[in-house]
């Protein structure tokens, strides 16, 4: 008996969807490129209810005719290969013929597309992969195709997206990487009928800027290289403004979005030295190679590209950053025009001077281990305390404080002694949980004390980043932030008394980096807030304490409701027991 049997077309085309359309962002890329493809040089693209509702792109390419309308819905139809050897010479995005067949399989599709040549385009109705009309009708030159109720026919896949906001900001991404792509093309976003970009045709530092918001002006260092191999251009970001999230990360190959870990680390070694192991530095690389020697078919999304030469490729990158970071002085340089005579000092008239002797110490042993000492010591300490692995630190939280002494180390560490045991706090991170939990508080209160500034503060941003204020303001205001929006300025008036003016463009930097790159894309906006808010007002390494104002930073932590642990999981705090110092006597 015969088991084998070939799929039905609707089936397929479902199984296919689940490779490339894996969530609205997958669909708005597929769109966006297919009218890149066309010739487009005018793209709008409006998102309703994070794509679950419509995903409309309108675009004024060269449109289709009435076959080309339907067949463009059929599996493995394009216009991009006839032979096999055309998959190695490829400049243009899509190109299997499986995106738009996935797609009309799991969602309603509406389109309207013609052509210059005629006087009527052509209006096609799909739902579940099934054509329910095809008739000529009244439209503009290029193509509008609208994605209605995706994955409505999947409803696991469709219980399985994330919540508005994430699947709002994979769509967003998605738009960005299109358009720094492609900067001489006017393309717009419109969320919830509001517009949130409205690019104008412009170079490539002028297209960064106006995504990245006007600050990013001043952080990007061009880089130009050309080899045999390839040709490689675009910015790079100063190290003094690198990050602690991977944001603004972009590797171009012939135009096209690419994710490679290996140059990726081209480019952080690069970096080495000039930026701390736990940043990211921002850039914005474009590659051109000869479409021969990279291999673009070997992931669905398209967003992985073998290298004929990765090796070479690496190299290239790397020294290329290297050489662009020591061009415009931004590497640490050696002054090799430094006197090289010695600097012999002016003997003394009638002194006389006596021949140095030579000590030994013959207590010396160079194979017995040394206690680390000075603050080296207290780092390790800490390290120890691995914050994964970090419990409750048992201690009494009715101590005497006030009959204490404390000692402030390199003005850095606190010590204090408790009950048979020296404490040892890091001052940075114990008011870093003090301030989280204050500002936690205060946003439940509906009237919070504001600082007003005699002279309003203005900070430039990107029209995407004031409407992601928009969603913050409440929040915001509740903690002592009073500000409006003004074009493409935060206008602000009043702030928190605990915030200083001139760490107000890095504290909103900051929320917005947070809200838009943060790892943990789930995490509360309410807790992005504080915990950004905290950690840029919180007491930096050598700042200098009284002891009074020790005492009262030991009293507040003990009476948070987590006084161990920092906002960012690691110890605020360690207990260093008797037998552990005599441990090392």
């Amino acid at each position: 008996m015969d088991i084998i049997q070939l799929l039905p077309e609707d089936v397929a085309n479902k199984i296919a969807a689940g490779e490339v359309i894996q969530r609205p962002a997958s669909a708005v890329k597929e769109m966006l490129e297919n009218a890149l493809d066309s010739g487009a040089n005018n793209i709008k693209l409006y998102v309703k209810n994070a794509g679950k509702t419509i995903l409309q792109v309108v675009d004024n390419g060269c449109g289709m005719s009435e076959k080309d309308a339907k067949m463009c819905f059929e599996r493995h139809a394009t216009s991009k290969i006839n032979k096999a050897d055309d998959l190695f010479s490829i400049r243009t995005m899509g190109f299997r013929g499986e995106a738009m067949a996935s797609i009309a399989a799991i969602a309603h599709i509406e389109m309207k597309s013609k052509i210059t040549e005629r006087e009527l385009g052509t209006h096609v109705i799909i739902e579940g992969g099934n054509i329910k009309m095809q008739e000529d009708c009244s439209c503009a030159n290029g193509t509008s195709i609208s994605i209605k109720n995706l994955f409505y026919n999947v409803p696991a896949r469709r219980s399985f997206l994330k919540s508005d906001k994430i699947e709002t900001r994979h769509i967003v991404e998605q738009f960005r990487r299109i358009a720094l792509a492609n900067p001489d093309i006017n393309t717009s976003l419109y969320i919830d009928d509001v517009e949130n970009f409205h690019l104008e045709p412009s170079n490539k530092r002028q297209r960064i800027v106006s995504i990245m918001g006007l600050r990013s002006n001043q952080k990007l260092v061009p880089i130009e290289e050309e080899t045999t191999l390839v040709k490689l251009s675009g910015f790079i970001g100063k190290p003094e403004f690198c990050k602690r999230t991977r944001g603004e990360q972009y590797f171009f190959v012939n135009n096209r979005f690419i994710k490679n870990a290996y140059l990726n680390h081209a480019i952080k070694k690069a970096y080495e030295g000039l930026i701390p192991d736990n940043y990211f530095p921002t850039y914005f690389l474009f590659l051109d190679i000869h479409t021969k020697l990279i291999d673009i078919n070997i992931h669905p999304t398209k967003t992985e590209i073998k290298f004929e030469d990765e090796k070479s490729i690496y190299s290239i990158v790397r020294a290329s950053v290297k050489h662009s970071l020591g061009k415009y002085n931004i590497a640490p340089t050696i002054d090799f025009n430094q006197e090289s005579a010695f600097n012999i000092p002016i003997s003394e008239k009638g002194k006389e001077y006596q021949q140095p002797q030579i000590k030994v110490d013959t207590s010396y042993n160079p194979f017995k281990k040394e206690t680390p000492a000075g603050i080296s010591a207290w780092e390790n300490l800490l390290k120890e305390n691995d914050p994964t692995n970090q419990k409750e630190i048992d201690f009494d939280r009715k101590i005497n404080v006030d009959s204490k002494k404390f000692l402030q180390i390199s003005n850095q560490y606190i010590l204090t002694e408790g009950e048979k045991k020296i404490i040892i706090i890091h001052q940075q991170r114990a008011n870093e949980r003090i301030l989280f939990e204050y500002f936690q508080k205060l946003l439940k209160n509906s009237k919070t004390k504001s600082q007003q500034l005699v002279v309003p503060y203005n900070i430039s941003c990107s029209k995407a980043d004031l409407n992601l204020i928009k969603d913050l303001k409440h929040s915001m205001n509740n903690l002592g932030f009073d500000f409006e929006l003004s074009n493409n300025n935060i206008v602000i008036k009043g702030i928190p008394p605990e915030c200083q003016e001139k760490d107000l463009t890095s504290i909103i930097e900051e929320i917005l980096e947070q809200t838009k790159n943060g790892e943990d894309i789930e995490l509360e906006q309410k807790k992005i807030i504080t915990k950004t808010l905290a950690i840029k007002i919180a007491i930096k390494k050598g700042g200098k304490l009284e002891m009074e104002s020790m005492k009262i930073l030991f009293k507040d932590l003990l009476n948070c409701n987590s006084p161990t642990i920092s906002p960012n999981g690691k110890p605020t705090m360690i207990n260093l027991s008797l037998n552990d110092i005599t441990k090392h006597f």
